[in-house]
């Protein structure tokens, strides 16, 4: 093997320090465009709030002068949020999803006459969504991998690695907890007639929690990216 001169050794020591300090970086960069990407998926900070908006004025509506302000109150808020979008030029779909969302609670609560039955619907989609979550972990699905990994075009190479899947059960986990935590919270406070503690729960335990979620689910991306890499099962330049 050919001795290296002294300014060799330094270029070649500065060039390895260079690279793991760009590599430092990238990882760095890579996971917060992650965690940007997730709180777009949400619908931005807007959207947050914009889907809080409807639930706030039907609590307040319903405490201050009943069932008929409280849903005639969400129902404006919510065609409101759609106009104003529209106006700026925003995607309208969150608005009309949300829309969509409130007229259909508000209709099961005018039918029934009770002011809980707002809420109904959403309590038992929470259940639907713990089921679906630990049933899809109970097949090998977890669901945590499928979508993430269908929405970033990856396919189910992921699947092929037990580690891989591993992580992926893990955040399916803590999805089926975060859908069972709403349900039994929320199915306590609807059999206790606490419209305003609903409303207020319903707020507290959806996007901050769902955000927390696919932090989770993003750390198992990560993960097991960096897995198939080491194992060859994922081409360079793919993450």
């Amino acid at each position: 093997m050919p001795r290296r001169t002294p300014e060799e050794l330094i270029t070649m020591k500065t060039a390895g320090t260079h690279e793991a300090a760009t590599d430092v970086q990238a990882q760095r960069m890579a996971g917060h465009q992650t965690q940007t990407s997730a709180l777009d998926r949400m619908g931005g900070t807007k959207g947050l709030v914009y889907s809080v908006l409807p639930v706030v004025a039907f609590v307040a509506g319903n405490s201050v002068r009943g069932l008929t302000v409280g849903i005639i109150s969400a129902a404006a808020v919510a065609t409101g949020i759609a106009v104003l979008r529209l106006i700026r030029k925003e995607s309208i779909q969150p608005a009309l999803s949300g829309l969509f969302g409130v007229a259909v609670a508000a209709g099961v609560s005018w039918y029934t006459g009770s002011a809980k039955d707002f809420f109904l619907i959403g309590i038992w989609a929470s259940l639907g969504g713990a089921v679906l979550f630990l049933a899809s972990v109970l097949v090998r699905w977890p669901l945590a991998g499928v979508l993430w990994n269908t929405a970033t075009s990856k396919g189910n190479v992921w699947r092929s690695d037990k580690r891989s899947r591993f992580y992926y059960d893990v955040a399916t986990l803590v999805l089926a907890a975060i859908f069972g935590a709403r349900f039994v919270v929320q199915r306590w406070l609807y059999d206790s007639d606490e419209v305003g503690s609903l409303g207020f729960a319903k707020i507290a335990m959806g996007y901050p929690l769902l955000g927390l979620g696919l932090l989770v689910v993003a750390w198992a991306a990560r993960c097991s990216n960096k897995r198939l890499h080491a194992v060859g099962l994922l081409a360079a330049g793919r993450s």
